[in-house]
């Protein structure tokens, strides 16, 4: 079974995916080292929920200024439904991820998303993906496996939940890939940030921690990863929507390089060598699937 969307972008549209992605990408990272950074000192459920609010009301002003009613029944749509239900898996986990894992590491689990994301692309949508960009996933992926190099002692059970996290975050690209057209970036934002708040309320229940008072500092990390996650969020629907899945999502590892500069210069984290032959492996994966998308599929299948 395949969701009819719409026909084949060209490929000015999958280089301007691929410039939204990586501008997506950069906010992502930014957004990343607040949350962190604030959940140090707050609990995780209440960060979910500061976050989740502060970019939902953004986002419904967003739609209000543009003349968009929230109360869409395309909302209701089945696509929306699973959407909301990924976005609740990978933001949960992946801020449990960021709280008590190394930014870097977690940056780094998270780059198995694109081979999560084609593999669901060919399947759910029917998008053809030469043997070539399958060939330069999958040594993008040897790439993040290098600069893990699961052991004991690097690959605890915490970093499982990045991989969930991971797994909720690619069903949620693919859902928003099939999201009716009828709904707006600001929308799908607003019902994203939505599902976050849902997030921290569930988490809040379960972990039962009180929560902090909010200082200054605490006040700046919050407005920056509200900002930052609006924008990234923005950029991301913008580039799924804007060329081939198989084309855009391969730089998603971009935010591994972003990942580990911040982890560095803001948390004092020291990749080593195999982490950083591991990123060189990653960046070059996803310059050549840039180069091998500019050929149409059709000239792809005969070669």
């Amino acid at each position: 079974m395949t969701f009819p969307i719409a026909s084949s972008p060209d490929h000015r549209a999958n280089l301007n995916g691929s410039l939204w992605m990586m501008a997506a990408m950069v906010a992502f990272s930014v957004e990343d080292a607040f949350v962190k950074a604030v959940s140090e000192s707050h609990a995780v459920g209440q960060v979910l929920l500061v976050f989740g609010l502060g970019g939902a009301i953004l986002f419904a002003v967003i739609a209000r200024l543009q003349n968009k009613s929230l109360l869409n029944p395309d909302v209701l749509s089945r696509a929306m439904g699973i959407r909301i239900v990924f976005e609740v898996i990978g933001r949960l986990f992946y801020v449990l991820a960021l709280a008590l894992t190394p930014l870097s590491s977690t940056t780094a689990i998270l780059q198995a998303t694109p081979i999560i994301v084609v593999l669901g692309a060919a399947i759910l949508f029917g998008e053809k993906v030469g043997w070539r960009r399958w060939a330069a996933i999958i040594v993008g992926l040897i790439g993040v496996l290098i600069i893990l190099r699961p052991t004991t002692d690097s690959f605890s059970a915490l970093s499982l939940l990045a991989v969930i996290g991971t797994i909720g975050f690619a069903g949620r690209d693919l859902a928003s890939r099939a999201a009716p057209v009828s709904l707006s970036t600001s929308i799908l934002g607003f019902y994203g940030f939505v599902a976050i708040i849902l997030a921290g309320l569930i988490y809040s229940i379960w972990d039962g921690k009180a929560f902090s008072g909010l200082d200054g500092q605490s006040l700046l990390y919050y407005l920056g990863a509200i900002l930052m996650g609006a924008f990234a969020y923005a950029a991301l629907m913008k580039a799924m929507r804007s060329g081939d899945v198989s084309a855009v999502t391969p730089f998603r590892y971009t935010r591994l390089l972003f990942g580990i500069a911040l982890g560095m210069i803001l948390f004092g984290e020291e990749p080593d060598m195999p982490m950083m032959i591991g990123c060189g492996i990653v960046v070059m994966s996803g310059l050549f699937i840039l180069w091998r998308g500019k050929i149409t599929a059709e000239h792809l299948d005969t070669q």
